[in-house]
């Protein structure tokens, strides 16, 4: 079996000697060629070049935004000739950043060592399974994006890593709850749109999910759309409301693992073929943890069985 090995070795919780003992375990078993992240977009330039060059799999060992690159290499832009799922590498993920959604929502272990022992007992086994994908801005997106409140979150917290400082939960938490008690962090509102449904006005902040959970809290995960999975549409979650109150109560339910997460201010679907985002004025937009930008109007797509991951059945519990 042939197979590219990408490493982030920026990615928060990589270490060299964490880094080495994966290629020589991977070595050992399979035809291996490891490649380690240089610059922005590297990623996805690697995930190209194991496409085009037929490689058996791809295991990506970094965090969300590495293998959000990998993976829109690998398949191209949504609006390009797609490509047969089957005809593509597999991909493998071994966790190495501070949440990890997408490798967790596959039941990875979040310990590398733990998960490189699942994924050579995957790859041994040629376990690929099909997921869907979710895609805006003719870009893949693996397990989440959003608009408003959330995106302001990533942006201060890209801001926090680039003075230095690591991106931990407890920093995550800390950022989410300045930015709604900050008076002064006020998201513009916008319209959400979905099939069948009368447009939700005034929304200050909305999440579309290809998956759950949305994200951790430490070992806790977070479901905004508990019925959104990797087998059917995509799972919109918008608010008409920044009030500390009523998002406190929203939050202690996603907290305690609610199976419907509900409130007067929220408007929540977990199977739709696609979602629109309009605005008055640009807002903060974010994909797979990663800062976008601002945008005035963002249209989100759902494409059916269009990766193959080495996993098996996705029932399972997070880990």
């Amino acid at each position: 079996m042939r197979v590219m090995l990408v490493t982030n070795p920026f990615a928060t919780f990589t270490t060299p000697a964490g880094r080495d003992t994966l290629a020589n375990t991977l070595s050992a078993r399979y035809d291996v060629d490891v490649e380690h992240t240089t610059h922005r977009g590297h990623a996805g330039e690697l995930g190209a070049r194991a496409a085009a060059e037929g490689y058996d799999a791809v295991v990506v060992h970094g965090g969300d935004g590495t293998v959000n690159e990998v993976v829109n290499g690998m398949l191209g832009a949504p609006d390009s000739t797609p490509v047969d799922p089957a005809a593509l590498p597999s991909l493998g993920v071994v966790p190495g950043g501070s949440a990890n959604v997408f490798a967790r929502a596959l039941g990875i272990d979040r310990d590398p060592i733990v998960a490189t022992a699942q994924l050579i007992t995957l790859l041994d086994a040629g376990s690929r399974r099909p997921i869907s994908l979710g895609y805006t801005l003719n870009r893949w997106f693996l397990f989440n994006a959003g608009m408003g409140m959330d995106a302001i979150v990533v942006r201060r917290m890209e801001d926090k890593r680039r003075a230095g400082k690591k991106a931990t939960a407890q920093r995550y938490l800390r950022t989410t709850l300045g930015a709604f008690f900050v008076p002064s962090i006020t998201p513009p509102s916008f319209t959400v749109e979905v099939p069948e449904s009368a447009p939700i006005e005034g929304v200050r902040f909305g999440f579309v999910s290809n998956t759950g959970p949305w994200t951790y809290l430490g070992t806790r995960p977070i479901a905004t759309n508990p019925g959104t999975d990797f087998d059917h549409g995509l799972g919109v979650f918008a608010a008409t409301s920044v009030g500390v109150l009523r998002n406190i109560l929203l939050g202690s339910q996603l907290l305690q693992g609610s199976a419907d997460p509900h409130a007067k201010h929220l408007y929540r679907d977990d199977d739709v073929d696609w979602v629109r985002f309009t605005g008055a004025e640009p807002a903060d937009v974010q994909m797979d943890g990663d800062y976008l930008g601002k945008h005035q109007e963002m249209e989100f797509g759902c494409r059916r069985s269009v990766l193959h991951v080495a996993a098996r059945s996705l029932e399972h519990t997070p880990t």
